[in-house]
């Protein structure tokens, strides 16, 4: 039975999907105007072992995580540069542009951890219509109002029939107290009104036409307005880091019952911080690092670098609620710790079998569905994997004694978990990049092709076919180029 620690209530509580055995997930995606960070990579890589481990309980799984695209503002005050219009002028690129170089960054280091791809990826831009819907309705039900082209939404009002503060357990009274003074400048009628629409200036970069003029969405009534098309008014899980909770995930919670008189979502879950060698990570302080210096060993603080699959196990050994503290002497000996657990695993299948066992293997399997079925604990069912390696290296040594069976459960047990729940089997990984390469490579050929095509080199153009054919690669000329596909 499955456990979820709920951050709206507090407490863990049993799963119990709205539309059993369908799950809808919304996961807040990155804003892609500068890297990925290892504070993103370990919200996401926790959300692919959620998504891995409920599809592997049999579950149908709807994981929507976006993609932040629209012009946001520096800070939530609804004020401030436009980062992306900001980048774009320093750079003198057009802002879709830097939203497509760093969408693929994002992508490309999701697959280096060898994470799922979730099953819609919406993006803020091509939802414009959505949020302008969500922000009228909300302002036809009362709780929204428009000065000067921009759209407010009314906390306090709000705060007259409903909990405005209840996923962080705060008051009204407390956050208004700790919020600045309106300026005489400022169009909100309250303290804690946030934007659903702002007005753009004529230069801003990204702006769409709505009701209320030229402007562009706020930024909680992008995932607003996404995570209820593509998931409905209610569904089960919305996450995030927990960085999201006090301002995002409450201004979504306030939005959708604005919107839709109902909490958006049943279990509301988030994970941990980062810090490095005990301080909290952050550019400011130097001691940030991007996944590609990590896996360089580039960054001034690393002593080497470490392979991605490395780098995640170390993720999953602390569980996901936990701060998880970097630090060289850490990472090595995560290092060393998945070494041992992929040299085990690849020992089971040699392992002699006898009439009896030494150890009872399915209290070794049954700890580790334990362990995530409360709270989804990697960190305890990953302690119960070392105890199946302790086991399996004893075995191999002949020092104890495994039955054909429980052979056949302990390759199921890691099977399970290492493929398919924690994603850490760097032959899948390395399978991907195997096709990756098989691809470019007979892209070149085909370019090769081409070149000679267009020389009139036909003798050189029709040997290259044959041996592209020769190799199992079927060749396709359409007017669009040349297409082809595996046999």
């Amino acid at each position: 039975m499955l456990h979820i620690f709920n951050t709206l209530t507090r407490t863990k509580q049993e799963f119990k999907p709205l539309n059993a055995p369908h799950v809808g997930m919304y996961v807040c995606g990155p804003t892609v105007y500068s890297d990925v960070h290892l504070g993103n990579c370990r919200t996401f890589i926790s959300f692919d072992m959620i998504y891995r481990y409920l599809v592997h309980l049999g579950y149908k799984v709807r994981y929507v995580r976006n993609i932040t695209d629209a012009g946001h503002l520096e800070g939530d005050n609804d004020e401030g540069d436009d980062k992306f219009a900001k980048k774009a002028k320093l750079e003198q690129l057009e802002p879709m542009e830097i939203v497509q170089r760093y969408t693929v960054g994002f992508r490309d280091v999701m697959r280096q951890f060898n994470t799922l791809p979730p099953s819609i990826e919406p993006t803020a831009t091509g939802h414009i219509v959505e949020q302008i819907q969500m922000t009228q309705t909300i302002i036809d039900n009362g709780l929204a109002y428009e000065v000067n082209g921009n759209v407010y939404f009314d906390v306090e009002k709000f705060s007259k029939t409903n909990n405005y503060g209840k996923l962080t357990n705060r008051k009204l009274e407390d956050l208004l107290t700790n919020t600045r003074e309106l300026n005489g400048q400022d169009d909100k009628r309250g303290k804690l009104d946030f934007a659903l629409w702002i007005k753009a200036k004529p230069e801003h970069l990204m702006q769409w036409i709505s009701p209320w003029g030229m402007g562009f969405p706020g930024w909680h009534i992008e995932c607003s307005a996404m995570s209820r098309k593509y998931l409905g008014e209610t569904f089960d899980i919305h996450g995030g880091g927990m960085d999201l909770q006090a301002t995002h995930h409450t201004n979504e919670i306030a939005q959708n019952i604005g919107c839709c008189g109902k909490d958006p979502a049943t279990y509301w879950i988030h994970t941990n911080m980062l810090t490095v060698n005990g301080a909290r990570m952050g550019k400011s302080v130097g001691n940030a690092f991007l996944p590609h210096e990590l896996f360089s060993g580039s960054h001034p603080l690393l002593d080497k670098g470490y392979a991605p699959m490395a780098v995640k196990f170390f993720m999953c050994q602390t569980h996901y609620r936990s701060t998880l503290d970097f630090s060289n002497d850490a990472l090595q000996a995560s290092e060393k710790a998945y070494s041992r657990l992929m040299e085990a695993y690849v020992k089971i299948e040699n392992l002699k079998t006898s009439a009896s066992s030494t150890t009872n293997v399915i209290t070794i399997k049954e700890g580790c569905y334990a362990a995530m079925n409360d709270d989804f604990n990697t960190s305890v069912a990953i302690a119960h994997l070392f105890d199946a390696v302790r086991f399996i290296n004893s075995v191999n040594d002949g020092k104890e004694t495994i039955t054909e069976a429980d052979k056949a459960t302990l390759l199921a047990l890691f099977n399970a978990f290492v493929n398919d729940v924690l994603g850490i089997n760097e032959t899948t990984q390395n399978n991907d990049k195997l096709l990756a390469t098989t691809d470019s490579l007979i892209n070149v050929l085909i370019e090769l092709r081409n070149q000679a095509k267009a020389n009139k080199d036909w003798a050189t153009s029709d040997a290259l076919r044959d041996k592209i054919i020769a190799a199992g690669v079927q060749l396709n000329d359409t007017k669009e180029g040349t297409k082809y596909s595996i046999f």
